[in-house]
C-alpha cells in the first residue's frame, strides 16, 4: 500500500498539462493524483494529506494562491509548489515568504519539476518524523517526565522504580556515569509515602574528608575548631524523607562503619554530643562502580555493602536503548532553546546521523550538553571533531563549506532571507533552493 505521505496532489485546469506532468512524476517513481480545479484537490487533500502540492497559480474558481492560504491555514508544514507564468513571479515570491515551499516558471523542464519534489518530500518526511516524535516524547512526558523513552528497558525501569518505591526498604542504584542515578532516586522518594519529606542528596565524592562527617552527621557548636555553632546533618535533615549518598564508593573507610551504625540503629550521634537521636528514613546509595569487587579488593566495606544491597536498580546505559536517543535529545534541546530564548534548530540529516552512530559514554548528561551545543547552533562538529572522520570528498567539502556560509549569513540577518541573500549576492530563488537542500530553516535564526 502507497505511503500518503510520500503521494504528490498535481493540480492544473489544462488536461494536456495534467498529463504530461503526471507521466513524469510517475515515471520518476512518484505517486500522483491529478485534479483540474483546486476545490476538488482541497477537499481530497484535507481527507489524506500528501507529501507535497504542486499547482498552477491560474486556475478557475479558488486559484492556486487561494489554495496555498487554505493549506497553510490546514498546515503550514505541508509543501505546496507554485507554477506560474512569467507575470505572477513576483506575486510567488511574495508567496514563498509567506510559507511556499517553491515556484516554477512557465516552461519548465521535468527534472525541475522532479528536483523540487524530490527535496520537499524529504522536508515533508522530516517534518512527520519530529511531529511523531514530539507526539511520543509528550506521551512519555505525560506518563512520568523522570523517564523518558519508548524503550523496553526504560519501559522495565520505570515500572521497577514505582513497585521499589512503595515498599519502604534501602536500595542501591547502580549506573555509568551520567544514566540518571539521582533521576531514579528522585523518583523513589515522590512515588514513596516518603514523598511529603525531605529528599536530601550528596555527592560523597564531591567533598573533601575533613568535612564529610561534620555534613553527614552535623556537629555541636564548639565540636571542633571552627564549629561556632550547631549544624544539622544530611541524616538528621533526612528525617521522614529520603537521603541520597551519590558516589557511595568514595565515602572514606573511616565513615563507612559510622554509616554503618546509622542504617542498623536508625539513630545519628552528631560531632560534639553523646545525644542519640532517633532517624526514620530511606537511604537510596549510588554508585558507577561494582561495590562486591570494591568489598574484595578491601577499598569497601563488605559489611555495608550487603546492608546496602537490600534492593538493586540497574540503569541501563544510552547505547543499550538507541530508539531512546532521539526522544530525549529533541526534549533536551527544546528545553535548551527556551533556557536560550531562542526557536528549536531544525534537526539536520548530519545531527541524526550523530545521534544515531555515536556510543554515548557519557549517557543522558552527555546528550543534554550535545543538544545544548545544538541549540546555540553550533551543530555536530564539537562532538565529531572527537571521532575519527573519513577523508571528505571535494563535493562534500564545498557542500559543507556552503551551508556554514549560508548559516552564518541567515544568523548576521536575523534570519531574513532577502538581507542574507543580498549579503550572499545571490538571487532568492537560488537560495531558498539551497536553504531546502541543506536542512536551514530561516525561522530558527530570527
Amino acid at each position: 500500500m502507497t505511503d500518503p505521505s510520500q503521494r504528490i496532489v498535481f493540480v492544473d485546469d489544462e488536461e494536456d498539462v495534467r498529463l504530461a506532468n503526471r507521466q513524469s512524476l510517475e515515471l520518476d517513481g512518484f505517486p500522483v493524483e491529478v485534479f483540474p480545479a483546486a476545490e476538488p484537490a482541497l477537499k481530497a487533500i484535507l481527507a489524506q494529506p500528501p507529501g507535497v502540492v504542486v499547482t498552477d497559480v491560474r486556475l478557475p474558481g479558488l486559484d492556486g494562491l487561494g489554495l496555498f492560504q487554505a493549506l497553510q491555514e490546514a498546515d503550514p508544514d505541508l509543501p505546496v509548489i507554485l507554477i506560474t507564468g512569467h507575470g505572477d513571479i513576483t506575486m510567488a515570491v511574495r508567496a514563498m515568504r509567506a510559507g511556499a515551499y517553491d515556484f516554477l516558471a512557465k516552461p519548465y523542464p521535468a527534472d525541475s519539476l522532479i528536483g523540487s519534489v524530490r527535496r520537499a518530500l524529504e522536508r515533508r518526511r522530516l517534518v512527520l518524523e519530529n511531529r511523531g516524535l514530539q507526539a511520543r516524547l509528550d506521551a512519555a512526558v505525560a506518563e512520568d517526565p523522570a523517564f523518558l523513552g519508548v524503550s523496553p528497558e526504560i519501559t522495565r525501569l520505570r515500572r521497577f522504580v514505582r513497585d521499589v518505591a512503595q515498599a519502604d526498604v534501602d536500595v542501591l542504584v547502580l549506573g555509568e556515569t551520567g544514566s540518571g542515578k539521582e533521576v531514579v532516586a528522585n523518583a523513589l522518594h515522590r512515588w514513596s509515602r516518603r514523598a511529603r519529606g525531605n529528599f536530601v542528596a550528596m555527592n560523597c565524592g564531591a567533598l573533601p574528608d575533613s568535612v564529610v562527617e561534620s555534613e553527614l552527621f552535623g556537629h555541636e557548636a564548639g565540636a571542633f575548631t571552627g564549629a561556632l555553632k550547631r549544624r544539622v546533618g544530611k541524616i538528621e535533615h533526612a528525617h521522614g524523607g529520603t537521603l541520597f549518598l551519590d558516589e557511595i564508593e568514595s565515602m572514606p573507610l573511616s565513615l563507612q562503619v559510622k554509616l554503618l551504625r546509622v542504617l542498623q540503629e536508625r539513630s545519628v550521634e552528631p560531632l560534639g554530643t553523646n545525644e542519640i537521636r532517633p532517624v526514620d528514613m530511606r537511604v537510596v546509595a549510588a554508585t558507577k562502580i561494582d561495590l562486591a569487587q570494591a568489598a574484595a579488593q578491601g577499598t569497601f566495606r563488605d559489611d555495608l555493602y550487603f546492608r546496602l544491597n537490600v534492593v538493586t536498580v540497574s540503569i541501563p546505559p544510552l547505547r543499550e536503548r538507541r530508539e531512546d536517543v532521539a526522544l530525549l535529545f529533541e526534549h533536551f534541546l527544546g528545553r535548551a532553546a527556551a533556557r536560550f530564548n531562542r526557536a528549536p534548530p531544525p534537526v539536520t540529516p548530519a545531527i541524526r546521523e550523530f545521534l544515531s552512530r555515536h556510543d554515548w559514554p557519557g549517557n543522558v548528561r552527555e546528550l543534554g550538553h550535545f543538544a545544548e551545543r545544538c541549540a546555540l547552533g553550533l551543530g555536530p562538529s564539537a562532538p565529531e571533531a572527537s571521532a575519527p572522520e573519513r577523508v571528505l570528498t571535494l563535493a562534500e567539502q564545498v557542500d559543507r563549506f556552503e551551508r556554514g556560509l549560508i548559516r552564518d549569513e541567515l544568523i548576521m540577518a536575523g534570519g531574513d532571507v532577502r538581507l542574507a541573500a543580498e549579503a550572499l549576492g545571490t538571487p532568492r530563488k537560488t537560495l531558498y533552493d539551497k536553504l531546502a537542500r541543506h536542512g536551514l530553516d530561516p525561522n530558527a535564526y530570527r
